[in-house]
C-alpha cells in the first residue's frame, strides 16, 4: 500500500531577513487527517514557517506545497485555510457579512445554514450585525475563527488560536478541530498550550529556524524541549 498523499510538504525551506535566518533547511510533511502542533520558544520561526505555508512569504530557499501546488498559487489558496494569531478584518462589515462574503468566495452552496451553526456554537449568534471595533478582543478571536471555518479547506493552519478564548470557546475550537480531521483535512496548530499538544498526533518542534523535533506529543525524550519551548 502507497502512502498518503502529502497534503503539505515543504523541503529544505528557508527564509531571512536582512541577514537574520528566522528559518533554516526546513523539511517536513503532512498528511491527511494529522493534527500536527507547531511548538518552540517565542522567536523560533513558527509564524514564519505559518506564513510560508500560507503563501504570504517568500522563501529565501527550498519550497513548500499545499496539496502539491505551490504556497500562494490559487491552488493552494482554494485548499487552505489561514487563521492567524491578529484576525483581520474589513472594518465595514458586519460578522455576519463577513462569513457570508467568505464562503461565498469559496463557492460554498446556501452558507446560511453553515453560518448560523458556526454563529451559534461560537456564542456570536447576538454580534452577527456587529462590526469588528465593536467587538471585544475574545469575540474578534471568534469570529475570526468561524471565518476559518465556514469555507471548505483540505489545510488548515492556526496560530496560536486558543489565546483569549474563554473555556467553553476553547471547547468548542477543539471540537471543531476534530471534525475537520474527521473530514480528511490536515491541521497545523502553532502553541504554547499542554492540552493543544496533548491532543495532537504529532508534534514538531523548532528552536532558532531548524527542526529541532518531529514525533509523538508524549515521552520523556520530549519533555525537556517542550519545558523549555513552554517557557520561551
Amino acid at each position: 500500500m502507497s502512502p498518503p498523499r502529502a497534503l503539505l510538504r515543504a523541503e529544505d525551506l528557508g527564509r531571512e531577513y536582512e541577514g537574520f535566518t528566522a528559518l533554516d533547511g526546513l523539511s517536513l510533511e503532512l498528511a491527511a487527517a494529522e493534527l500536527l502542533g507547531l511548538v518552540g520558544p517565542n522567536g523560533a520561526g513558527k509564524t514564519t514557517f505559518l506564513n510560508l505555508a500560507a503563501g504570504l512569504l517568500e522563501p529565501t530557499s527550498g519550497r513548500i506545497e499545499i496539496g502539491g501546488a505551490a504556497a500562494g498559487s490559487v491552488e493552494a489558496r482554494r485548499a487552505l485555510s489561514y487563521l492567524p494569531d491578529t484576525p483581520v478584518f474589513y472594518e465595514d462589515l458586519s460578522v455576519a457579512e463577513h462569513l457570508g462574503y467568505v464562503a461565498g468566495l469559496h463557492g460554498v452552496d446556501r452558507p446560511g445554514p453553515r453560518i448560523e451553526s458556526l454563529l451559534g456554537r461560537l456564542g456570536l449568534a447576538e454580534r452577527s450585525d456587529s462590526l469588528p471595533a465593536e467587538l471585544s478582543h475574545g469575540m474578534r478571536q471568534k469570529a475570526s475563527i468561524a471565518l476559518a471555518f465556514v469555507r471548505p479547506f483540505s489545510v488548515l493552519l492556526a496560530d496560536e488560536p486558543f489565546d483569549g478564548l474563554d473555556p467553553p470557546s476553547r471547547s468548542v475550537l477543539f471540537d471543531l478541530l476534530a471534525e475537520a480531521r474527521a473530514g480528511g483535512a490536515a491541521v497545523v496548530v502553532s502553541t504554547h498550550r499542554p492540552d493543544v499538544i496533548a491532543a495532537a498526533s504529532r508534534c514538531v518542534g523548532i528552536r532558532e529556524g531548524a527542526l529541532a523535533y518531529d514525533g509523538p506529543p508524549d515521552g520523556e525524550e520530549i519533555a525537556g524541549f517542550f519545558d523549555a519551548a513552554l517557557s520561551g
